[in-house]
């Protein structure tokens, strides 16, 4: 495996179309209120996209240094995990996501000089969450808080910042419209815990399945799928959003399918599986935004 395949697989950038889709919904929603400006919305992009990886890279560096991370992982049974196999060394993927972290900050600082200081308070705050996700003194995904907080940061905060970036305002609307990736990203994590109880249990780690139990977290996990298919449908029904957002029911055997699964007993990629139906839902919602947003 050549250096740069090592890097890619670190990075995960697959996992980098979640974050496109939060940013473009926010984006054109914001730019139907104002006037859509390009080059915002792919310094937003470039800037979220940097701090995502920026968050992959912390995140295996500190899971690997907890011991939570290793060879024996699930994840690492269905893709390389260079970090834990020891072929990519600690402190270099520290420094890269310092650099990361870097263009991400730049374009932080960028867009709150000319869009407004709400920009910076927002960019705080997914420093702040990326960061500690597993590094202490807070390590808050090894206390049960991981999904809340990254329903927060590919909901509210992607979507909403994305927004203001383009209309220089906060909007209810671009919130509520939030909710459904939100739910969606947060899926991904709890996917990845449901599988990882018994890892997980042993290193005295507390996550949402482990404090709920394998049954009652799929209970958890199928109660919020149904959650993100009908707040779309309500709000194509009474607003914001318009009847063609009701596209993502086009989605709905993927669901089906991924349920079926998921009662058999959690597969080694879940997380893989549910970022699936994650990127076919988001997409279809994006269309109908985009959709709305040109007939507007």
């Amino acid at each position: 495996m050549s250096i740069y395949q090592k890097w890619f697989l670190a990075c995960r950038p697959w996992s980098f179309s979640m974050t496109a889709v939060s940013v473009t919904i926010g984006s054109v929603w914001g730019g139907a209120d104002a006037e859509f400006n390009w080059a915002l919305y792919l310094i937003t992009l470039v800037g979220v996209i940097f701090a995502h990886g920026s968050a992959n890279l912390f995140n295996d560096f500190f899971d690997v240094r907890s011991g939570v991370d290793t060879g024996e992982v699930s994840t690492a049974q269905y893709r390389p995990h260079p970090l834990a196999e020891g072929s990519l060394r600690p402190r270099d993927v520290m420094a890269q996501a310092l650099l990361f972290m870097a263009v991400a900050t730049s374009a932080g600082i960028y867009l709150a000089a000319t869009r407004g200081l709400m920009v910076l308070w927002i960019s705080l705050a997914g420093a702040f969450a990326l960061y500690f996700y597993t590094a202490p003194p807070f390590k808050y995904k090894y206390k049960a808080l991981g999904e809340i907080a990254v329903f927060l940061m590919w909901g509210p905060l992607m979507v909403e910042g994305a927004y203001y970036v383009q209309a220089q305002a906060l909007s209810r609307e671009a919130l509520l419209i939030s909710i459904p990736p939100g739910i969606l990203v947060a899926l991904v994590l709890l996917a990845n815990n449901i599988r990882d109880i018994r890892d997980d249990g042993k290193m005295g780690i507390k996550t949402l399945p482990i404090m709920t139990g394998s049954r009652r977290g799929i209970l958890v996990y199928i109660g919020l799928v149904g959650l993100a298919y009908l707040s779309v449908v309500l709000m194509s029904l009474l607003g914001p959003l318009s009847p063609w957002s009701l596209m993502v029911l086009v989605s709905v055997p993927l669901f089906f399918k991924l349920l079926r699964q998921m009662m058999e007993g959690p597969p080694k990629d879940a997380d893989a599986r549910t970022a699936q139906l994650n990127t076919a839902f988001g997409v279809l919602l994006l269309i109908s935004v985009i959709i709305e947003a040109l007939l507007h």
